[in-house]
Formats: C-alpha cells, structure tokens, sequence
C-alpha cells in the first residue's frame, strides 16, 4: 500500500496551489522553524538535528545522510549557498518532474528550511533545460510563495532573508554530477571539479554549499514538522522513510510509486505497475537506469531498500526501475545503454572518453553481423581499463551495462554473434545508419566561435 509522504498530488486534488498546500499543513514546517516576531522559532542546528535524526538519505543516487552533509558547511564562512539538483538525467527517472510540476510547494518549502538550517541566503534550483512546463509551475509557486511574505525579506518579521532562483540546464546528463552542475550554474562548460576541495567549502563561486536532489529536500517539510520519530516509522532502520519508485520499461502500468523502503520487493513493485506486457517473464531490472548494474530475474524478491539491492549486485540509486522481459535483445539494450554514455560524455578525462567511443565501436561490430566471440572479452576488457580510472563516476557507471549484461547473459552474446555473424549485415543495420546521422549532425561544426 503506497504511503504519500511526497506525491500528495494524489491524495489532495490541487495541491500545487498554494492556498490548498497551506490548508494541507503547507508551510506549518517553515514557520515552526523560523519563528516569528511574537513565536521563537527553532535554531538553524535544531532543523539540522531532526533531519539527522530522522537519518534521512540523499534521493539523488548516493543515498548519504542529508542533515550530515548539511553539517559539513563551515559555520563561520558566509555567504551561503544551496543547490537543488533537478537535473534529473538518468534514463527512466521522472519522480522529480513530478514533485515540481504537481507539489511545488512542498519543494520549495524544503529548500527553505534546507536555506535555514545552514544560514543560506539564497538558494537555485537546477533544472533540466527540457523542463519547460514543470519550470514554469515551480516559478509560479514561487512567486506565490514571495507575494504570501514567505520567502524574501525579514520573512514573518525575523531577521532572516531567502531568495530562489530557478536555473535551466541545456539536457547534458553530466550535469547531474554535483560539481559539473556547479560549473554549469556558474555559466562555464558543464565538467566536472577535481575534489578536494569538496562543495561543502568551496561550491558555487568558491562559497559553502549544500547540494541535495529535489526528492531528498521534499522529505524535509513533514519531518520538521511531525518529528524524526514520525518519520522513522516508515522504512527500516538504515533506510527510513518512503521513496518514490520510478517503473517504466515492459511493464503494463509505467509510473511513480512512493513506497516505505524496506516493505516491499522487486515482484511486488512489478505487480503494481500492472505486470509485465502480456504477462510475459522478467528477464532482467535496471534498479537505478541506466546507470545500474542489471540484475537478473532470480532476484524479483529483493527488498526495496538500499542495503538490500547491493546485496544482489546492484545499486538503488534514484530508484529508476527499467524492466526488460524474455522479448527484449539484451545485446541491443546494452549497446542502446553504452550509446548513451558515449553521446553524454563530457569529453574531460581519457578514460571515459575513449573507453565509451570503443565499446561502441565493438558494439556496432556485432550488432552488424561482423562480430566474433572474442568480442566479448574485448568489451570486459576495455570496461575493465575503464574502472577506477575515470575523473568523475560517468565513467564508471557506464562499465556496468558492458561488464553486468555479461556477466548474468553471456550466452545470450554468445548466441547473438553464432546467429547473426554473416559479415554482410545485422538485424539493426538500419538502426545504426540512422544512430550515425544523428551522430555526425550533432557534432558537426556550427561556425560559431567558442
């Protein structure tokens, strides 16, 4: 049974309408914290300490204490910063698009007190450039939020200001990367920052930052206001709370499904999204996209937290869940997922850059009836020059459809390359003329200068 911690949306009809938040307990969390001129609020370490309590973990991927990370910012260098990353690249996410196009309030009321807690003065939210529509809601929100006096100057009397700004990116996926998303906020070329120094000392224009995803910052309004221990009764005891399950692939109901961690399996998840297309078997999941190592159908009844999907070789991440069933090429999904990476590479660092251009060049090679067995091992090799090597994890995520799909489908590859080894042709022949078009247009010359 899904719990709405986050996707209210579902449960109250027009919340994304501020009167109809506020009358949901919207904003009661942002002046509990703050106070006012007559009401002593709590102090910035106070919403700092419930959201450690409450041990609620970064929804971006890495799954890192929230309220630890806030804790790492310096308490006497000002100005302040806070990052909302929004970007939200990975392929088969869409929660966060979600959260701001139907609950904006709530996001926003959860970069405030993210804004309070470390004495930020201003806040951006990061959003991809494809997020048009969801943008625009956001910004209306906000300015909702501006004309209601809860966010700007001396907000309810006090001596603390806020401002938020919307950033649009320009869809590159490596932007997602905390400190390419820096850069890229800063107007520079979207790569990547050697670390250290970290973004909690040196972030946005070399000032403490805080950078958090969209889904975390929205967990942080019901906390404060109900309580670490309210929260800590969904989940389990290394993952609290609820997550949002985005399900897509070939599954009959695709959508966001906001469970407690912990509760629920992989089978389970599946069954809420409808099942597979004609009832057809697993045969295999993508737990975090593309980004993920694939796990195969024997581990359907894996719980959904994060300690459990490590445990059978995978990571939760943003919890972007691609199911593939029995009709699916796992030799043409992986060469889509290597593909990918390839085209999103920033391009910084060799191994990255070279070991995504040959994979895809050995991925072609079989794909078009010119493969050989030996291909395969070439591809664990070139994934394996890659691991550990690469400047930012890009790199490193993109190792995993090459070296997991072999791991758990090498007879698959093996039979691929028996049947379609005819050296004239292979079955996507058209599919990769046109991926070379698309190709050679994209990184053709634009005579503009740089």
């Amino acid at each position: 049974m899904e719990k709405h911690v986050l996707l209210r949306d579902l449960d109250v009809p027009n919340i994304r309408e501020i009167a109809v938040y506020q009358a949901n307990d919207g904003y009661a969390a942002w002046r509990k914290a703050i106070g006012s001129l007559e009401v002593a609020g709590m102090k910035p370490d106070e919403v700092m300490g419930v959201v450690k309590d409450a041990g609620l973990r970064g929804r971006g991927g890495a799954g890192f204490p929230a309220g630890l990370k806030w804790s790492f910012l310096p308490k006497d260098m000002f100005p302040k910063y806070v990052v909302v990353n929004g970007d939200e690249s990975e392929a088969g996410t869409f929660k966060d698009h979600q959260l701001v196009e139907n609950n904006p309030h709530q996001v926003i009321e959860g970069v405030a007190l993210c804004s309070y807690a470390v004495q930020a003065g201003t806040a951006y939210i990061y959003l991809r450039g494809e997020f048009y529509e969801p943008a625009k809601a956001l910004q209306k929100a906000i300015d909702e939020a501006y004309a209601a006096g809860l966010l700007g100057k001396n907000i309810f009397g006090t001596s603390y200001s806020l401002d938020i700004h919307i950033h649009l990116g320009a869809g590159a996926y490596i932007c997602g990367e905390e400190t390419a998303l820096l850069e890229s906020l800063e107007g520079k070329l979207g790569q990547p920052r050697l670390r250290p120094p970290f973004p909690a000392v040196q972030g946005l224009y070399a000032k403490p930052t805080v950078i958090n995803n969209i889904e975390t910052l929205a967990n942080v309004p019901p906390i404060v206001l109900y309580g670490a221990k309210w929260y800590r009764q969904f989940g389990t005891e290394k993952s609290p709370g609820t997550k949002i399950f985005c399900v897509s692939g070939r599954v009959n109901k695709p959508g966001n499904f906001e469970l407690p961690l912990g509760q629920y399996t992989i089978r389970d998840l599946i069954e809420m999204a409808g099942g597979t297309i004609d009832g057809r078997p697993v045969k295999g999941i993508l737990p975090a996209g593309s980004s993920a190592p694939i796990l195969p159908a024997s581990v359907l009844d894996t719980k959904l937290d994060y300690e459990s999907v490590a445990a059978a070789g995978s990571i939760l991440g943003s919890a972007s869940f691609v199911i593939l069933d029995d009709t699916v090429d796992i030799v043409w999904a992986a060469r889509k997922m290597v593909r990918f990476f390839k085209h999103e590479s920033c391009g910084k660092c060799t191994p990255c850059r070279e070991g995504t251009f040959w994979a895809l060049r050995v991925y072609d090679k079989i794909v078009s009836g010119h493969g050989t067995q030996r291909d395969i091992d070439m591809l664990v090799d070139v994934a394996n020059g890659m691991a550990n090597k690469c400047f930012c994890l890009l790199g490193e995520f993109s190792t995993s459809p090459v070296l997991s799909t072999i791991k758990h489908f090498r007879p698959e590859y093996e039979q691929f390359i028996r049947e379609h080894h005819d050296g004239k042709s292979g079955i996507y022949q058209d599919e990769l003329i046109r991926d070379h078009a698309i190709s050679v247009l994209s990184e053709a010359p634009t005579g503009k200068s740089h």
